[in-house]
């Protein structure tokens, strides 16, 4: 059983909390927050500690770590803690629920895979990856690092996302498409053909929303 250090004490941390302490082998012993947004000593009677002290409480020798974060910012912001993490030594473990169906597929390091996921074969999964419940990923598909799918979304076969994409709920994409790097995909929007580098596409078919829009909201 590996001890396990969570990142945050926001929903997401709380839901890998439940998930890693009811569905696993491994045990939370902790929570890490960014010193100035630590407004609490303990979090569901575990301690929570200043994520920039951690490694002197909780050496990596001993500990691994998990940052369930979410989408904001395109994943940049859950990038930056896992890189940080990594800097300190820490190994990562990926939460993949039992009820997932993932026929053997390769999948990374924190990922956090919900309930009802299916990932078809010959499919493999970057890291720091997060897939909410109930996706469909079709097989011979390839989706790089630092991703994020709501649910009920269907990836077709044979299609590639890279980096910094996002899902929204119900979003539809065509076999054989690849998704480009910052991707946003809006709720319910079908992508019938390959994206474009950081843009955002909302409809049926979707279409790319003109000129820049801020990310931060994301």
């Amino acid at each position: 059983m590996a001890k396990i250090i969570v990142f945050g004490v926001l929903d997401t941390a709380e839901l890998a909390h439940y998930y890693l302490t009811h569905d696993s082998d491994h045990e939370v012993v902790a929570f890490a927050v960014n010193r100035q947004y630590i407004e609490q000593d303990t979090f569901h009677g575990l301690p929570v500690v200043a994520f920039e002290d951690v490694e002197s409480i909780f050496p990596p020798s001993e500990y691994k770590f998990f940052a369930p974060m979410t989408g904001r910012n395109m994943n940049r912001n859950r990038e930056a803690i896992y890189n940080h993490a990594k800097a300190k030594g820490y190994q990562f473990i990926s939460y993949i629920s039992s009820r997932a169906t993932i026929c053997n597929n390769v999948i990374g390091e924190n990922c956090f895979i919900l309930e009802d996921n299916t990932i078809q074969p010959f499919t493999t999964i970057g890291n720091n990856v997060v897939m909410w419940s109930g996706n469909h990923i079709g097989h011979h598909g390839q989706i790089k690092d630092h991703v994020f799918f709501t649910s009920h979304v269907v990836l077709s076969g044979h299609c590639v996302v890279e980096s910094y994409s996002f899902f929204g709920v119900n979003a539809t994409i065509r076999d054989y498409t690849t998704i480009a790097q910052g991707t946003l995909v809006g709720m319910a929007s079908a992508i019938m053909k390959e994206t474009e580098e950081w843009g955002v596409y909302v409809g049926n078919p979707a279409k790319k929303v003109p000129g820049k829009m801020s990310y931060e909201a994301y």
